[in-house]
């Protein structure tokens, strides 16, 4: 068992060793390599100004000591060769003169002195050409040659046409001619016009060796820095990191495996930070377990007690509902059916039906504020009180009104209850109804589909004391249904948060408009599961359905 754990422990600590310091290399070689890049990015960057301004500089110093006139006229022959039949003989011709001469002579005793690659004048074409006028390269280019501009047509044509240095550094790599930074500038006549261009082009391949030598001297500086610094932090992270570490992991897996009970103490780790922290904490914490778990047991023994006992409430508030169907099976003159879910083990929804007399018949449809077991006792009351006053005669308003004063008294939990209460006279189909802030009640016609019948509702049962409330007269007729419900079915929420809706309700209860009061409860529930799916139900859902068949016929009797 102990050289197990000591295997573990060692296995766990070559583990963390090992991450630690490939994220130390990892780290050590992120930074070496941005600080590369970012010191290879800056340095060139600035090299390629220097070169560009040197370029610049010789150009300036050409352009101030040549004769711009001069220029323009040999600029206008060189135009005239690009289509002269005896360009090669009339090249050789204009590049014998002595002003030609001592301009080309110029140019490259300039371009020797100043260390540059080509120093050349140009004309330049829209159709992104250019015609040589004098040339300090080694290929001796006629006057009247013509080239392809390969790159950066547009900076070249700005500068010749209105005099503009372009923004950037123009920088080319040729196959022909190598790394190259030009800059060019407008040379002009007597008159201010632009005759042609003066182009310096400077060798760059300086730039590619002092990079190579800066980047090879970064890496080996950074292997070293990182080299000491593993070592360094190695020997830091071990003795402060990850010994600690490893005993507080040796005490907690002793601890989980043996009960509660190890031989590891934490008392040793005093490196007076978090660490020690942390070892402190968890030696609190293994007593607190150990203290919790003598507990555990009387604390599962009662949620057990709680949980038996709350079955049984459940058991008996279904009890105390209608749910033996068909409920009348001796009265043809109506069919009724309902349903309550509840939210949690108990509700606070409830619904109830019951021959007052021989020919009136008592409907309840009643939502508790609140949920659990303080609305199923309310509800146990209020269901218990309503009934038993209608069975000594009055009107839905008078009983609701008597009931109320009764849950008033002693209301210190301060809940209140929703009623819809009607007493349906069953020959006629006349109907007395009060509705205490309770939903809208729907009526389908025969052959009709159903429809919400709204009006202004009374206050809640049990908000205060003297409160009167509303009867309102309804009428069924043989073939109609009725249709009753508490806030758990319209505002019953999909994972969107997302209402059911009466919409959606009643558009569930006319897909089989004239189905049977069991067929329509059903029909709806399904609608609302379907749209809510997985999400958690908040709230009951109870409903109850009546058809009217009308008073039972004599031949039918």
């Amino acid at each position: 068992m102990s050289g197990n754990k000591t295997e573990k422990n060692r296995g766990g600590r070559f583990g963390i060793s090992k991450k630690l310091l490939l994220s130390v290399i990892l780290m050590t070689v992120l930074i070496c390599a941005v600080s590369t890049i970012s010191g290879y990015t800056h340095y060139n960057n600035t090299i390629r100004k220097l070169y560009n301004d040197n370029g610049y500089v010789v150009a300036n110093i050409v352009r101030d000591h040549v004769d711009g006139d001069k220029v323009g006229r040999y600029a206008g022959i060189a135009e005239a060769l690009k289509t002269d039949e005896n360009a090669e003989q009339r090249a050789k011709d204009v590049m014998a003169e002595t002003d030609y001469a001592e301009i080309a002579d110029y140019l490259k005793e300039v371009d020797r002195v100043s260390n540059t690659a080509w120093i050349y004048v140009v004309t330049v074409s829209e159709d992104q050409t250019i015609c040589y006028v004098f040339d300090t390269s080694e290929y001796n280019t006629p006057i009247g040659y013509t080239d392809p501009v390969a790159s950066n047509f547009k900076e070249v044509w700005e500068a010749y046409t209105e005099g503009k240095k372009p923004d950037s550094y123009l920088v080319r790599h040729s196959p022909s001619y190598g790394y190259l930074t030009s800059s060019m500038l407008p040379i002009t006549d007597s008159e201010g016009k632009i005759v042609a261009l003066l182009l310096v082009d400077v060798k760059m391949e300086l730039i590619l060796t002092t990079l190579r030598s800066y980047i090879v001297n970064m890496i080996l500086i950074s292997l070293c820095v990182l080299v000491l610094f593993i070592f360094a932090y190695w020997f830091f992270m071990r003795k402060n990191f990850i010994s600690p570490l490893m005993r507080i992991r040796g005490n907690v897996t002793e601890f989980a495996e043996n009960n509660t009970s190890t031989t590891i103490s934490l008392d040793t780790i005093k490196t007076k930070d978090e660490m020690q922290d942390l070892a402190e904490s968890i030696g609190r914490m293994e007593s607190d377990i150990i203290r919790y778990i003598d507990n555990i047991k009387n604390i599962t023994a009662e949620k057990e007690r709680i949980g038996a006992e709350l079955n049984i409430a459940t058991q008996i508030q279904a009890d105390m509902l209608p749910r033996i169907f068909p409920a009348f099976p001796e009265r043809k003159e109506f069919d009724i059916y309902a349903t309550m879910t509840p939210a949690k083990e108990v509700g606070g929804d409830f619904y109830d039906f019951f021959l007052i007399d021989g020919d009136h018949l008592g409907l309840v449809m009643a939502d508790v504020s609140g949920k659990g077991v303080p609305a199923a006792l309310f509800m146990v009351i209020a269901k218990t009180l309503i009934k038993n006053r209608a069975q000594m005669g009055g009107t839905p308003g008078e009983i609701l009104a008597y009931v109320n004063e009764q849950l008033c008294e002693g209301n210190d939990a301060e809940l209140f209850v929703t009623v819809w209460f009607a007493i349906l006279e069953i020959s006629t189909g006349r109907g007395i109804a009060a509705n205490a802030g309770h939903e809208h009640p729907a009526i389908r016609r025969a052959n009709g589909e159903y429809e919400l019948v709204v009006y202004r509702h009374s206050p809640a049962v049990a908000t205060m004391e003297g409160m009167r409330f509303r009867d309102h007269t309804f009428e069924l007729h043989p073939g109609d249904s009725l249709f009753v419900y508490t806030d758990g079915v319209p505002e019953a929420t999909n994972a969107e948060e997302e209402l059911f809706g009466t919409d959606r309700m009643l558009a569930a209860m006319n897909r089989q408009a004239d189905a049977a009061p069991m067929t329509l409860l059903s029909n709806v529930r399904t609608d609302i599961d379907a749209f809510v799916g997985d999400a958690k139900q908040f709230d009951d859902i109870t409903m109850l359905g009546l058809t009217y068949s009308g008073p039972e016929k004599e031949d039918e009797k």
